[in-house]
């Protein structure tokens, strides 16, 4: 029986797909095996030594200590895609909202409750808010990753001229991707051409303020900007500065921060992206199977400390092995085997390897603890 702990509300979609004969939910464990979660942080949590790993019910994994439980052997899953028509649809919303100044429109007339004759009074107050079309405007994307390419693909049947940025850019995202969008290879060239700009890659230390005050000064004038990425893409109080310019017309943001709350031509969301029943249902049924495919079978899948590996299961036994990425590792584990090897895998990512290896006889203890002693060995677990 495994036991996984519930660190947020989790979809109850996702929770039935797991078998009530092997698994056992609760948000009160100390003692677990896995981990779903969505957004409370865990940096400051002191795992138990047999948890194994850490789904995500989401894309970025920020709120997960990744270089610990590397170091654990704990693989951490988030789910790709999952939630990426929620927020194409909210991108093409943002798109709207900057233009057409709908929600600076909307608060005036409720300001208006109790004036005489109250509908042409309102309606003489409408050139104050009038806003450009989308249509024949260029969209530059900035990371054309699973929800980028649904974007530039919307924007596409929006009539918008779409220009995409990603030196990333998978086959798979390629071969998605409306032939009609423009890759280009420098970032300045989306900042240069395009009318409207969205950000849609995760946050670490290189894309950490990808937009920020030289980006900006790079910009059109009057360039319309869209983040419901990440808040620290953006260097908020040099957007703050453009938007009280003019260089930056308008500013859809789905993180609060001081700085752009005080804008008039700045709209903030309270993190909006991904929060529409499907998405969390999605999302709460892909950590679901990763996790039950981990704990089952070894399989990892949309990893993102350790490699992606599925070797073919059908019984018997089978050990599972997170370790470093050194040399003559693979022969060290191979010859500290006492069993018959029938099959076998093995990938790497980074620093960090993960071998598969299916026996014909169950290994005893003994071999085990042998493997768990080779210099590089993180953890040893058997199905």
């Amino acid at each position: 029986m495994y036991n996984v702990k519930l660190y947020n509300k989790i979809s109850k979609v996702g929770l039935d797909d797991l078998d009530p004969a092997k698994y056992t939910c609760s948000e009160d464990f100390t003692d677990y095996d896995a981990v779903l979660v969505r957004s409370a942080k865990l940096h400051d949590v002191e795992f138990p030594k047999n948890l194994r790993c850490i789904a995500r019910a989401g894309a970025g994994v920020n709120n997960i200590p990744i270089d610990r439980c590397s170091e654990e052997g704990i693989v951490v899953f988030n789910t790709p895609g999952a939630n990426a028509n929620a927020v194409k649809e909210l991108v093409i919303c943002a798109l709207l909202l900057a233009s057409r100044k709908v929600v600076q429109g909307a608060n005036w007339v409720k300001g208006l409750k109790g004036t005489p004759d109250i509908g042409p009074a309102a309606e003489k107050g409408k050139s104050t808010y009038a806003g450009p079309e989308i249509a024949g405007k260029k969209l530059g994307i900035i990371g054309l990753g699973a929800i980028g390419v649904k974007v530039a693909n919307a924007a596409v049947g929006l009539d918008m001229e779409v220009w995409g940025y990603d030196p990333y850019l998978s086959v798979d995202g390629a071969l998605k991707l409306d032939r009609s969008v423009k890759h280009v290879t420098e970032l300045d060239e989306i900042f240069a051409n395009c009318d409207y700009i969205t950000i849609h890659v995760p946050l670490n230390a290189d894309t950490k303020n990808t937009i920020s005050a030289e980006a900006i000064e790079k910009m059109k004038d009057g360039v319309r900007v869209i983040n419901l990425a990440r808040g620290e893409l953006v260097d908020t109080k040099a957007m703050a500065k453009a938007l009280e310019s003019g260089k930056v017309a308008a500013y859809v943001s789905d993180f609060a921060s001081d700085e752009i709350l005080e804008q008039e031509n700045a709209i903030t969301l309270p993190h909006l992206g991904a929060s529409t029943p499907e998405s969390e249902d999605n999302c709460a049924k892909m950590a679901v199977y990763e996790i039950t495919e981990y704990l089952e079978k070894g399989t990892i899948r949309n990893s993102v400390n350790f490699p992606n590996l599925k070797v073919p299961y059908e019984g018997g036994y089978r050990i599972c092995m997170i370790h470093k990425n050194i040399p003559n590792m693979i022969a060290s584990i191979t010859s500290a085997v006492r069993c018959n090897i029938e099959n076998m895998g093995n990938r790497s990512k980074g620093d960090y390897a993960y071998t598969i290896i299916d026996t014909a006889e169950a290994p005893t203890e003994a071999n085990l603890d042998e493997l768990r002693a080779i210099e590089g060995m993180i953890s040893v677990r058997t199905i």
